[in-house]
């Protein structure tokens, strides 16, 4: 078997299986150091469990033997007690288990068909979270007085927050616009989840945003360049983004939901609250699911009617 452990060296407890999954996970993964700990602290917990449920040791051979009832009873000890796990924390231990069983089977030839057998619980949808169109304003605004920074920063910001807000972009696609992509058209293409192709209506406020930018930025790009850059060069990075939400919603005492992804949720909510059907938002957005946009009908469409006149407020 195509990468499998070495017969001299194969674990025979579950516990040393566990060791050579972390350090499969370590090395050849290449996992943080925060995931390899968290799947750790979920495998130990879960084999720990079995050892007791099943009154001793385990061995290799016995985690084939798991049945789906030792999972399940597993999942419910975590609902329980002085400190029961949320309904999160129990699909995420899941998620590790399953992800242990997987190894087991591929590397070290032990499936456990029952694995297939357990569902985790059922977790609630979140709502979005966006900033209503005064916040959406107050936090370009921001960016465009900040005093501590050059020019060319403080166009670019104001082009990244309006380009979020104007096209409703996940900030990854954002930032994967390059110097050939602008000025940007009416439409320009945006791949997004899953290598998904969608063509995405740009307002004129948009690209005067994007043409002010270029117009400030202080070194020429090559066509193939990323068009949001660093001020230490480089390409202006999602960690870049997030610092600069951070530090905008803490002067404008905004609440910590006001992220780069809060500006394409206020996107879709303005649409869908100005009338906008849900077919054409899941497109503008790029969801492949029509459920996924279903969401946004949880907001309140009946107060956004109210304050909205229009599809979105720079239209």
């Amino acid at each position: 078997m195509a990468g499998a452990v070495k017969a001299d060296a194969a674990p025979k407890t579950a516990f040393e299986a566990l060791a050579a999954w972390l350090d499969y996970l370590t090395h050849e993964r290449r996992a943080s150091p925060r995931t390899v700990r968290a799947y750790g602290d979920c495998v130990t917990a879960y084999l720990r469990f079995l050892e007791q449920h099943r009154g001793g040791g385990l061995s290799l051979a016995a985690m084939g033997e798991i049945s789906a009832g030792d999972v399940r009873a597993y999942l419910a000890f975590r609902r329980s007690g002085e400190h029961p796990l949320s309904p999160r924390s129990v699909s995420q231990a899941l998620s590790a288990i399953r992800a242990f069983h997987r190894w087991l089977d591929r590397r070290l030839d032990m499936p456990n068909p029952a694995l297939a057998l357990v569902r985790g619980p059922r977790l609630p949808r979140g709502v979005p979270r966006p900033v209503s169109e005064v916040q959406a304003r107050e936090l370009i605004d921001d960016a465009g007085s900040d005093l501590e920074r050059e020019d060319w920063e403080i166009a670019r910001d104001e082009a990244l927050l309006t380009l979020l807000w104007g096209c409703g972009l996940r900030i990854s696609e954002a930032l994967s616009l390059v110097r050939a992509d602008a000025p940007l058209a009416e439409a320009i293409r945006i791949t997004g989840k899953g290598g998904k192709t969608r063509v995405v209506p740009v307002l004129p406020i948009v690209r005067e945003a994007v043409d002010a930018y270029l117009a400030a930025l202080p070194t020429a790009l090559a066509p193939d360049e990323p068009l949001f850059r660093a001020v230490r060069g480089g390409a202006y990075s999602p960690r870049h983004a997030q610092a600069l939400m951070q530090k905008l919603r803490g002067r404008l005492g905004l609440p910590a939901s006001a992220t780069p992804h809060a500006l394409r949720h206020s996107f879709a909510t303005h649409l869908l609250g100005a009338g906008a059907d849900l077919r054409s938002i899941q497109e503008l957005l790029g969801h492949a699911s029509l459920s996924t946009t279903q969401r946004y009908a949880a907001v309140d469409a009946a107060g956004l009617l109210a304050v909205y006149a229009k599809a979105h407020p720079h239209a």
